[in-house]
Parts: C-alpha cells; structure tokens; sequence
C-alpha cells in the first residue's frame, strides 16, 4: 500500500476524532495541555490498536476470502465511509455537557467510540495481505494530531465546520474503496 493511500485512510479514520475534538474544544470553558494530552494519547492510542485488532481477526478469515478480497474491501469502506455520512446528516445537536469528556468513562467512551470504524479497516488490511505496523502507528499519529488540532480550533472558531469534516471523511473512505477496485480490476 503507497503511503499516500495509507495517510488518506489515516484522515479519514480521524475525521470522527478531530470533530468529537472540535466540539470538545467548544464546550471546554479553558482549554488546558492535560486536556489535549489526554485526548490526542487517547484518540490517537485507541485508532492505532483498533485496526490492529480488526488485522487478527482478518488473518484467520484471509485463505477462505482472498479471492474476493478487493470485493471486501471496498464493501467494508464504503461502509464505512457511508455510515460516517449518515451520521453527519442525521446527527442531533446535543446541548454543551457540563462535564470535562477529557476525563474518566466519558474519555474512554468517546476514545472506543472514534475508532470504531479503525476495526473494518484493520480486517480490510488483512484481507488484501498489507502489514498492520506501520498503518497502525501511522493511523495513531494522524488521529492523536488531529485531535489535538481539532480541540485547539474548536476553541478558536466556534462550530462553524459542524458535520463537513465527517462528510470529508467519508467520502474519502469511499473514494479509496473505489481505488481499491479499480486497481485490482485493471491489474488483473
């Protein structure tokens, strides 16, 4: 896999990390660099062993599936690619939270949920035979300074990107997917 491909994953997977780290940015009344710490380690940790995980599993699945294993991972990207854009047109605007999410279950919570998604991608990676070490530290890396990004531009410019950056990102899953596809069909 170019590294290229691998980055754009890498946006993609953290564009839920940085916008639950732009609406933290704007609901934290001070923005503090234990807050940042904690929420870029935490983003960033959870998006690097999630694609791992998914990676294990894929490895036990990939003899019986290699053949289709374009097929599988464009399906699974476009996906989720196509849930990250669902949730962007249908979210609910929830009121500002009176407690720190930087925090306790509410940090570990939102850390499961931004990398969720970091699981399809680990078995997709599988499935096509790619090493999981280096997509892993380099989807961690993105995801932990996205979300540092993401919380210091929160606090500077109020919620005037709201859903964009997850509309961005899914369609960038969806667009590799398609790459995925095409180049397999026409290498073969």
């Amino acid at each position: 896999m170019d590294f290229l491909t691998l980055f754009g994953i890498a946006v993609a997977l953290a564009m839920d990390a940085f916008a639950v780290a732009l609406s933290t940015g704007l609901i934290l009344p001070q923005l503090t660099g234990r807050h940042l710490f904690r929420f870029g380690f935490h983003f960033g940790l959870f998006q690097a062993l999630m694609p791992v995980l998914g990676w294990l599993a894929g490895l036990t699945l990939r003899e019986h599936i290699e053949a289709y294993a374009h097929w599988l991972a464009f399906v699974l990207l476009t996906l989720v690619g196509g849930k990250m854009l669902w949730e962007a047109w249908h979210s609910d605007d929830e009121s500002p939270r009176l407690d720190d999410p930087t925090r306790g279950w509410s940090l570990v919570m939102l850390s499961v949920a931004t990398s969720i998604d970091a699981l399809a991608i680990g078995l997709s990676l599988a499935v096509l035979g790619v090493s999981i070490w280096t997509p892993a530290i380099v989807i961690g890396l993105t995801a932990g300074g996205l979300t540092i990004c993401g919380m210091l531009l929160g606090q500077r410019i109020g919620q005037a990107w709201g859903t964009g950056v997850e509309i961005f990102g899914g369609l960038v899953l969806i667009a590799i997917g398609c790459k995925i596809v095409i180049e397999h069909t026409l290498l073969q």
